[in-house]
């Protein structure tokens, strides 16, 4: 090896044969494959063994040239280990983004069957429902219909009553025993009515309530209080404790004073005027 006079510069006097051979040593690791990378390569030269060791000795002082000595294998370390600390981050970030994943899917898949099953029974309760009015429906029309079959049931043998009461007065005069049929007819005429939750009421004597009564007219008497029912027209009835029909009744009033005449004489009718006339009829002395 010889030097130059400027600072800096070297040159080495290496054989064209060892060039060649690091150039094809080169190619062939490059070349090789992954289980062949710690093999050694060795290369044979004619040269002699003083001219193999300049070449180590001028890639050194290449190398040396280049960056300083000992600085690449520590900061190759400090790269790998970095890598390294990143790649294990990574993969823990990638595990529990996997987890959320999973549990996320999970929550999905629950979700979708609890709105599936809630659809489900949404359409049971509609179609129930819809089944429902049509039921409602139907058993209201049959009400309407035949809901009055009972009554009309219990009415029929008061029907049969009559019709033998009307037979017997046609084939016999006995007004007596007519009168008493009649009379047993009315009484199960009542007894169906009262089964089925239709009962009368006496107003007569009562004071006169206008929720229960029905004011026909007033009348003049003394028999009863002023304001109280003086007599009924037609009874009135209940229906399961509601008031069906009132009673329709005349309500009394007190009688009104007579005038004050002169004593011994009576005022003389008016031109015109016919004379009163007494609804009394005169009575003979003793008689009650």
């Amino acid at each position: 090896m010889a030097g130059t006079d400027k600072k800096g510069n070297f040159s080495a006097d290496i054989a064209q044969e060892v060039i060649d051979a690091a150039l094809k040593s080169v190619e062939r690791r490059n070349t090789s494959s992954d289980s062949e990378e710690g093999l050694t390569l060795e290369v044979e030269s004619a040269e002699p063994p003083t001219e193999m060791n300049e070449v180590p000795a001028a890639e050194a002082e290449l190398a040396g040239a280049s960056e300083p000595a000992g600085a690449s294998e520590p900061a190759s370390s400090a790269q790998v280990a970095e890598l390294s600390a990143a790649l294990e981050a990574a993969r823990k970030e990638v595990e529990s983004l996997r987890a959320q994943l999973e549990f996320s899917q999970g929550e999905s898949r629950k979700l979708m069957e609890r709105l599936k099953d809630d659809h489900e029974r949404s359409l049971r309760a509609a179609a129930d429902l819809e089944n429902y009015k049509k039921r409602a429906q139907k058993e209201k029309e049959e009400v309407q219909k035949f809901g009055s079959e009972k009554l009309l049931k219990d009415l029929l043998p008061v029907m049969d009553n009559l019709d033998r009461a009307m037979d017997a007065a046609t084939k016999s005069p006995d007004f007596v025993s007519f009168q008493k049929g009649v009379a047993m007819t009315r009484k199960s005429f009542e007894d169906t009515l009262s089964r089925h939750g239709v009962k009368s009421f006496s107003a007569k004597g009562q004071v006169f309530d206008p929720r229960l009564h029905e004011a026909m007219q007033q009348v003049e008497t003394a028999e009863v209080p002023a304001g109280h029912v003086a007599f009924e027209v037609l009874r009135g009835y209940y229906l399961n404790e509601r008031l069906a029909r009132p009673a329709l009744v005349a309500v009394a009033r007190a009688p009104s004073q007579p005038s004050a005449e002169p004593s011994g004489a009576s005022a003389a009718p008016e031109a015109g005027a016919s004379p009163a006339v007494s609804s009394e009829t005169e009575k003979p002395a003793g008689s009650q």
